[in-house]
């Protein structure tokens, strides 16, 4: 499992043909970011600055970031990334974000801000900050919405790749498979406490509304 492209990092020739002895599913973390983007601004369409929360340690966080600006650039979008790495530097990142103005927040992925995310959403409710998450468990804790793959989905996928393996397929030989489910969730609580009227539209988008 990946949260990035394996050709770029090297664990694979190609998705189609591999050609070596590692296989899986890409979880497509990055390329995910200008979809999270537009619906945070669907949300917030006069946020003048949004907010990213991001972890330097994270191998995938620079071409995350990279390709979020670039998709922020062409909506028209101011955005700054807080790069986040204890939980002294989250409790200042928030401050400061609140201090430029920041009318959203967009979290991005790693293990780090997952392990952290009880207390991002809590000062995500205390600064009044509607944001958006890379995970479902965000807003199981109490976070307003996310857009991600389904990640039940892919972890069959790759089950069904190790039993195929364990039978003697090479991995080099199956293609590296992408998501095919991908699930937007928003909490209605969390949009109450927050004082946020969630539009039709988005709701209509919606897979999971948790209410």
């Amino acid at each position: 499992m990946t949260g990035g492209d394996p050709v770029k990092v090297g664990l694979a020739a190609s998705l189609n043909r591999p050609g070596g002895n590692v296989t899986g599913v890409s979880f497509f973390s990055v390329e995910l970011g200008g979809k999270q983007l537009g619906l945070l601004r669907e949300l917030r369409p006069g946020a003048a600055r949004i907010a990213m929360l991001v972890d330097p340690k994270f191998p995938t966080t620079e071409q995350f970031v990279s390709d979020v600006r670039a998709a922020a650039s062409a909506m028209g979008q101011q955005i700054e990334a807080f790069y986040v790495s204890s939980d002294h530097e989250i409790e200042t990142a928030f401050t400061t974000l609140v201090q430029r103005g920041a009318g959203a927040l967009f979290c991005g992925s790693g293990w780090f801000l997952l392990s952290q995310r009880d207390r991002i959403v809590a000062l995500a409710a205390r600064h009044r900050i509607p944001a958006i998450y890379l995970l479902r468990d965000y807003v199981a804790a109490g976070g307003l919405m996310s857009y991600a793959q389904n990640n039940p989905d892919a972890y069959r996928q790759a089950g069904i790749y190790a039993g195929r393996i364990l039978k003697g397929e090479k991995p080099g030989d199956l293609p590296v498979m992408l998501p095919t489910k991908f699930e937007f969730v928003i909490n209605l609580k969390t949009a109450k406490a927050l004082g946020l009227e969630i539009p039709d539209k988005l709701l209509a988008l919606a897979d999971e509304v948790i209410e």
